[in-house]
């Protein structure tokens, strides 16, 4: 439907890593810039450093003394859980404690998304004592599953989440998570499709990642594990 308006360029806030669906709009030679999240095929794309972000919160973990742990891994098709699963796992396979597969569960990137996964995690034995989503709604989705299951987030259980939404400094337990730069990846993109447009090729963008701690991650349960 946008195409048919002969727009000038897209900017593209949602994408599969496959990026099966851009195949029309190659073909159709409209420029445009992914935001958020990237592809495997090479497409421009303005994107958080989601890897880091996800060893990040790995390095938190470890610092707090965190052995059994895991995550909420959102959707398989997605470069942002995707991304953010894989360097959480790669800095706990670093310090000696890879994680199994059963550690690891999609889910949808929302609420009821992360409670199932939560939920499934948490009565696994041996339990988790902390637990990463990918996301701050599947994280917010995990604080319900913890509460239901009898679990204090912050006491019995250290969670994380993604993407540092307004609400997450606000919610009853303040939840930890990583801040992902929202407005700058938008205005970067404005500016990656405009060079495209005046003829110079989108460079990709990664934009920096941090992680802001809150009570949700609780305190140290034994000593900082090292690299």
């Amino acid at each position: 439907m946008v195409l048919a308006r002969r727009v000038d360029g897209l900017i593209i806030g949602d994408a599969h890593l496959d990026g099966a669906a851009l195949a029309g709009l190659e073909r159709s030679g409209t420029p445009f810039v992914l935001v958020n999240r990237r592809t495997d095929g090479g497409h421009p794309a303005v994107v958080c450093d989601d890897r880091h972000g996800g060893r990040l919160v790995a390095e938190h973990f470890l610092g707090l003394g965190h052995r059994r742990v895991g995550v909420i891994a959102g959707e398989a098709f997605a470069s942002t859980g995707t991304d953010r699963t894989a360097g959480f796992a790669d800095r706990y396979r670093e310090a000696g404690l890879p994680l199994p597969p059963e550690a690891v569960r999609a889910c949808g990137f929302d609420t009821a998304g992360g409670r199932r996964a939560a939920t499934e995690l948490l009565t696994s034995v041996p339990r988790p004592t902390a637990l990463f989503a990918v996301n701050d709604l599947a994280a917010i989705g995990a604080m319900g599953a913890a509460r239901d299951l009898g679990l204090r987030v912050g006491a019995d259980l250290a969670l994380a989440g993604f993407n540092d939404v307004p609400v997450a400094a606000e919610l009853p337990v303040p939840l930890t998570s990583v801040h992902s730069p929202m407005k700058d990846l938008g205005r970067t993109a404005l500016r990656e499709l405009l060079r495209h447009l005046s003829g110079d090729a989108p460079a990709p963008r990664r934009l920096p990642a941090h992680l802001t701690v809150r009570a949700s991650s609780g305190s140290p349960i034994g000593p900082a594990i090292a690299p």
